[in-house]
């Protein structure tokens, strides 16, 4: 919107969100103080639905995925509220697998925009508001909410949850959330009400997250403790178990089973009486975009992932240990103020050729900046590239069709990428 003037019901989605990026003097400014406010005079109110909130450094969005698939097969409504996007802002809002219409979002703009008044709000903020408001209207059974960065301060913890989820604790995000797991715990445990239901999917949770949950007398309910995963020794099926319940010979899903064990536990908690078949059947169909997602190439196996940090990295290595390719072709783009080194590193040993892109965003590392990060003894072939389209159509020419092409470090990353395939 590049006049503010103009009527707001004249302004198309594209306007509005150039607008919204204007409005406020940062990207990041953690805080309730200021939505809280413009809430209460847009009188928001989501107690007509049960509320899943959903915190952690990796896993968010998988398990968001399984909760809702596992709800939908059961014939209830379900909406998810995620972010960021990978292609169409439209995707931060599905309501029964469909994304949210333009003008639903444009509605909620203006009401936002006349109550705000004086206060100024974050992008994230106003979007999580219209998300907000859109839902009031639709009213589904069940809402997720994917929280954006950290817990406490997160502009989706003005909503109570009925049930809190933490996936992951890792190191992410420092600048905002802390440099050590006990502090990005702390902010991640800050999701967490008195007397409340929460399933921490983290093997071993730091000590800020059980002390908050104890001190608040939440009904805890951990991994490794309450549930658990058992691997087989003789194949790639494994169980997952509550008490006296369990699934038994579970196949390989295409999202991390940790993240399907959580939300078992959840559905549980919800009283979602899942039978064996229904529990393959979720996990056969619950696919991700821009998860571990293979695209149609025709030529070549290309997967695209929006890791960006050592956690991803190391279900990246993982994941591609289990695959039959020759060699990997690594294209990478990455944002400057994410642990770039320790993000390459897990997969130094499997990957033999890296395209490293520039991204051209307010925050985004230079290909230089990549290259810097790579230990003095690797022996990989670097190229360096303005751009990831560019870097990745290198790497289509040069890899063979039996090689692997790895896209992955961002959001914008894989966006880019994505887009050549429409």
């Amino acid at each position: 919107m590049n006049n503010i003037k103009k009527s707001h019901s004249e302004c198309n989605l594209a306007e509005w969100l150039s607008y919204l990026e204007s409005i406020h003097p940062s990207e990041i400014d953690m805080g309730l103080e200021r939505i809280s406010v413009v809430a209460q005079r847009l009188a928001i109110d989501l107690t007509f639905a049960q509320i899943i909130t959903v915190a952690g450094t990796n896993g968010k969005g998988t398990t968001c995925a399984f909760i809702e698939n596992a709800l939908l097969a059961q014939e209830h409504t379900v909406a998810v509220y995620s972010s960021p996007h990978i292609e169409r802002f439209n995707e931060r809002l599905r309501i029964d697998l469909h994304d949210v219409d333009d003008q639903h979002l444009i509605d909620a703009f203006n009401q936002i925009e006349q109550a705000r008044a004086e206060i100024s709000l974050t992008y994230y903020e106003f979007t999580t508001l219209a998300a907000l408001l859109v839902l009031m209207k639709v009213k589904p059974e069940y809402i997720i909410l994917e929280v954006g960065l950290g817990g406490r301060l997160d502009a989706t913890n003005i909503i109570d949850a009925d049930i809190a989820v933490i996936t992951t604790v890792d190191l992410d995000h420092q600048a905002f959330l802390g440099d050590t797991r006990e502090l990005i715990g702390a902010e991640k445990a800050g999701i967490m009400r008195a007397n409340q239901l929460v399933v921490i999917g983290d093997k071993s949770p730091p000590q800020s997250v059980l002390a908050h949950g104890k001190q608040l007398n939440t009904r805890l309910y951990l991994r490794g403790r309450d549930f658990q995963i058992t691997h087989s020794l003789t194949d790639h099926l494994w169980q997952w178990q509550h008490d006296e319940k369990s699934f038994r010979q579970l196949p390989p899903a295409h999202i991390p089973i940790d993240n399907i064990a959580t939300a078992l536990m959840v559905l549980e908690l919800l009283s979602i009486n899942l039978q064996a078949q229904q529990v393959y059947k979720l996990i056969e169909q619950t696919q991700v975009a821009g998860r571990t997602e293979l695209l149609n190439d025709g030529q070549h196996q290309v997967m695209v992932d929006v890791g960006h940090n050592p956690l991803a990295a190391r279900y990246l290595g993982e994941k591609i240990s289990t695959m039959k390719v020759n060699n990997v072709h690594a294209v990478i783009g990455m944002l400057a103020d994410k642990d770039i080194e320790n993000t390459i590193k897990p997969l130094i040993e499997q990957v033999g050729h890296w395209y490293l892109c520039s991204l051209s965003v307010a925050r985004g590392a230079s290909a230089e900046t990549l290259d810097n990060m790579f230990p003095a003894n690797d022996s990989s072939q670097r190229l360096s590239f303005d751009n990831v389209s560019d870097g990745f159509r290198m790497a289509r020419s040069q890899a063979d069709k039996d090689d692997l092409i790895l896209v992955f470090g961002s959001f914008f990353t894989v966006a880019e990428v994505k887009s050549l395939y429409n």
